[in-house]
Formats: C-alpha cells, structure tokens, sequence
C-alpha cells in the first residue's frame, strides 16, 4: 500500500495557552481521496485545513505532505490549490489575469499560460469569460473561476473551505456535482470542509466528523449514516431520533431493550445490559405495517413537504419520534390525534452508548 499524500501526526493547535481548538490529531489523506472535514462551528475542521495550508502554525506535532514536513514550509511554497468561501478573487483583474496569477508566480512561458487558461475556463464552463472582471459575473461563477485558478497550476492537492457556503441552495447543489465530476476527471486529492451534512455525503469519499477538537469517527459516508459509533455523530449527520432506553440482554447478536414508556424491541450495536442510546432514522419506520418492532403512539403533528410527509408521534414514555413517510397520490396520511404503531427492524435501530456531556 502506498503511502498517503497527507499526513498528521500528533498535530494539535491551542490560542494563548488556552483550550486546545484542535486536540492531538492523526490522520491520513491517500492519494486522490476526496476527505471531508464536517462539524459545527468551533469543532476545529477549518483550524485543521489551515494548518495544512499553511495560514496557522500548529502548537504541536508534526504535518506531512508527500513525506515532507511541512510545519516550517510557507503557504506559497506548499503547491497547494486552495479555495475559499469568499472567492478571494482580485477586482481589479479580469478573469484571465486572475488564472495568470498561480502561473506568473511560478514563470511559466506565455504561451502555456494562455493554453492552460483556456483550458481551465473550458473545465468550468466560462469560455468566452476571460475578459471579465469579478463584479461582472453571478456568484457561482466566482466561484468557479476560483476553482478554475486552484486547479490551474495542477497540484496534487486542493483545499477546500465552505467553498459553496454563500451560494443558494440550487446552485450549491448543482456546483456540489460539478466539483465531484472534476475530481474524478482530474485525480486530484481534495480536501473539503462544511458544515453541511448533504453536502458531505453527496460528495466524500470519506468523512471526518469533528467536535471539540476531535474528530469523532471517520468513514464512508454510507457507514456513518448507517452506522453511528457516537451520539454526536448519530444526531449531527443526517437527521435520527434519539430515545434512551434500556439494554436487557443479548440473543444471537440481537439486543433486547426497553423503551422509557416500556416498549420491548429488538435492536442491533455492540452494548452490555444498562442504560442506552436507541437510534433510529425517521425514514426506516414504518406506520401500521408489519416487523419485529411494534410501537404504539399519537400523531401529534403532520407536515406535508411534497415528496414527504413528516409526522411527530409521542410515545406512551413521552418521548417524540420523527417519521418520514412516502408521498404517495391518493393515500391517506393520519393527522394529529390518530394513533399509530410504529414499525421497523431490528437492524434499522442501532443501540449506543448514553450521550456524554
């Protein structure tokens, strides 16, 4: 196996002798992986890209790239394309000059300059934008000509900060697509930090969750929407329901847990008998049907989203269950006062250790 592109080793950064915004980090990026960082504002994902690039010095530990380190390298010596949320574009350039920029600073003869332009504005669809200033074109075409000018020097590795965060929600997902198709076509590593979760999983190869300075799992989007190690990975990425309840015993790989009102289910995760975390995804739950789980409850509220519908339903413990259902045309959905049972696997419900503070 090779070795990776990036590398972190025992990397940790702290303010002024206080709490540490990013604790002691390992963490490795292979070669033409696309890793997103994900967290919440302050969990140290952006405080982790820029040490990376360059723009902050970590307090500890040591950061690699290509089996260099790179602690006392500065940022424009790295051969790392970055891309920011703001765009970071200069006004009073055009287009053109703006892509220029990268490969002046490292010489490159004129004529390959103007063909390596030329390609780049053909890569994110802005031919015949060259002459342009910045004021000039919408915000998702500043932000493709920012990603034309991180790729336009071909680094092995691009850096990504919410680079689609000030975009509308059409246009983020359609650039979300775009991106992901250059990186395919390109081989380039990237890595990417949000906050948004779809745009994670649409997108990643791989994803660190980050909070307070750690990151709490990393994975396949698929095995972290699927199978949560933690509550605050459970509860951030994607939308679930959290219900404390009881493990009472284990038959074959299957637990057997109480609820708080004292439903009896069965449910799937690696737990001593005791008290627990039961997840369970508002689209894996079935209203009347059939299952190893069966939960009464009272539909207290019913949103109609179009493709979906979203019903609250308190359960006889007084706990609130999201569930998604289906937009099926002519079909019945119940409303608030109706009772229901709640229906679902024992593999759709995944038991956790109890949240920690």
């Amino acid at each position: 196996m090779s070795a990776p592109l990036v590398r972190f080793r025992g990397v940790a950064k702290s303010y002024d002798g206080r709490a540490q915004a990013v604790a002691p980090l390992d963490l490795e990026v292979a070669e033409g992986e696309f890793l997103t960082l994900l967290g919440p504002s302050g969990s140290g994902k952006t405080t982790t890209l820029m040490m990376l690039a360059g723009f902050e010095e970590p307090s500890a530990g040591e950061i690699l790239l290509d089996g260099r380190v790179m602690n006392r390298v500065p940022p424009h010596r790295r051969g790392i394309g970055v891309v920011f949320q703001n765009y970071a574009l200069f006004p009073h350039m055009t287009v053109a000059q703006n892509l220029a920029f990268p490969l002046e600073m490292r010489r490159m003869p004129r004529a390959e300059r103007d063909a390596r332009i030329a390609r780049a504005l053909a890569m994110v669809r802005l031919a015949g934008m060259a002459e342009r200033k910045p004021a000039q074109l919408s915000g998702g075409q500043q932000q493709r000509v920012a990603l034309a000018r991180a790729l336009i020097f071909s680094p092995r590795l691009v850096l990504m900060d919410e680079p689609l965060g000030a975009l509308d929600r059409q246009l983020r997902e359609q650039l979300q697509l775009e991106i992901k198709a250059l990186h395919a076509e390109l081989g380039v590593t990237i890595l990417y930090v949000t906050h948004d979760q779809g745009e994670a999983l649409t997108m990643s190869d791989r994803i660190a969750v980050f909070h307070q300075g750690r990151i709490e799992q990393i994975g396949p989007p698929r095995e972290l929407y699927d199978r949560p190690a933690t509550a605050f990975v459970a509860g951030f990425l994607g939308e679930n329901n959290l219900l404390p309840a009881t493990v009472l015993g284990a038959d074959s790989g299957v637990l057997r847990c109480r609820l708080s009102g004292g439903a009896e289910v069965l449910a799937t995760g690696d737990a001593t008998p005791g008290e627990a975390l039961l997840v369970l995804r508002p689209e894996r739950i079935a209203l009347d049907g059939s299952g190893a789980n069966r939960v009464p409850g009272t539909v207290t509220d019913a949103i109609f989203l179009g493709d979906q519908t979203r019903l609250r339903v308190a359960l006889a413990g007084g706990q609130a269950v999201t569930v998604k259902q289906p937009h099926r045309e002519g079909e019945r959905m119940p409303a608030p006062g109706d009772a229901v049972t709640l229906c679902f696997p024992p593999e759709a419900a995944r038991i956790l250790p109890p949240q920690r503070t």
